[in-house]
């Protein structure tokens, strides 16, 4: 889990992983990541994650936000927010300082709140 203490900082660089584009392997970034096609792996952003409509990974989830429209099946470590959008599909455990589930979404696992 990254260290609440540590400063985000971002370059300004928004990475996108677009539809129809499937990664496999582990995905480490210090910048915000929107993703749209596939991830077989891990990811690990200081930044936010998007997970858009389309969009799945199968994987574990260390971020500092995490906005999901799409499907994640894997745990998920998230410094600040997780928020579940009315689409979305995530098979795994939260740790996060807060949480937003909008009605529809589904959600299968534990969730653990930390201050």
């Amino acid at each position: 889990m990254l260290n609440r203490k540590e400063v985000v900082t971002s370059s300004g660089i928004h990475n996108v992983l677009s539809s129809g584009t499937v990664l496999t392997g582990n995905l480490v970034t210090d910048d915000d990541i929107r993703i749209d096609g596939v991830i077989e792996g891990n990811i690990i952003s200081k930044g936010k994650i998007i997970v858009g409509a389309n969009g799945s990974v199968t994987g574990d989830i260390e971020c500092y936000n995490l906005d999901l429209l799409g499907k994640v099946t894997g745990n998920v470590q998230c410094n600040e927010i997780v928020i579940l959008r009315s689409a979305s599909m995530l098979m795994g455990d939260i740790l996060t300082r807060v949480i937003e589930i909008e009605p529809g979404a589904q959600f299968t696992g534990s969730c653990k709140m930390n201050t």
